[in-house]
């Protein structure tokens, strides 16, 4: 599998915030994206995802192991997300989020899927704990779990890192890192921090400065 991203230009209005990107992501493989911000490294994975701000002009393409994505709504794509905010439902118990994500199948399958992930968390027994309750680190972990059982072919990173501190953030990188790599797909992240990089092989830093269109 692999994730293409060919980006002849984002822009706004009259500026570029993007332009001339060519990046390809293997299976197993982590990507980032790096760059001061304004530099569109976000507006890179909101292209990928389908979820650009129509103020935001795309020219380019996104593949996925050959299939164009960039024509398809982000539902059908799938790519899945993480963000720096776990962003859990509040009024679901842990595993009514989990379960949230699995698709549609038998139930009792379903509900496997979802006590699996619990156990690989280290969260067995927390299926019914309101989500509000978990510590920063047992939300994040839940987020990736939920995230990963909509099984993805890819995965999005957006500063999955930055709000936890600096023991947790260790702990919760390589649990990510681990994971992603255990099921084989591309990522693709964003991050400010050289420490969250998974491999300095495939680093792409973006630009701070936005090119003018003359009208």
């Amino acid at each position: 599998m692999t994730l293409a991203i060919n980006i002849d230009s984002i822009r706004i209005a009259n500026r570029i915030l993007v332009q001339g990107l060519n990046l390809s992501v293997e299976n197993g493989q982590i990507a980032t994206l790096m760059g001061a911000s304004g530099s569109g490294k976000s507006s890179i994975l909101a292209a990928v995802a389908g979820t650009l701000s129509e103020s935001l002009r795309f020219k380019g393409s996104v593949s996925l192991n050959g299939r164009r994505l960039d024509d398809l709504p982000t539902s059908h794509r799938n790519v899945g997300l993480l963000f720096q905010d776990d962003l859990l439902f509040a009024h679901m118990t842990v595993f009514e989020n989990l379960l949230f994500a699995v698709p549609a199948g038998v139930k009792e399958s379903r509900y496997e899927s979802v006590n699996q992930a619990l156990e690989e968390a280290d969260l067995g027994g927390f299926g019914d704990r309101d989500s509000a309750t978990l510590s920063g680190g047992q939300r994040a972990r839940v987020a990736l779990m939920r995230a990963l059982l909509a099984k993805p072919k890819a995965l999005l990173l957006d500063e999955p890192f930055s709000k936890l501190d600096a023991v947790l953030r260790e702990r919760f990188k390589e649990f990510v890192f681990s994971h992603v790599r255990a099921r084989n797909i591309p990522v693709l992240m964003v991050t400010h921090d050289h420490a969250d990089v998974a491999d300095a092989n495939l680093v792409v830093e973006l630009p701070s400065v936005v090119e003018e269109i003359q009208v």
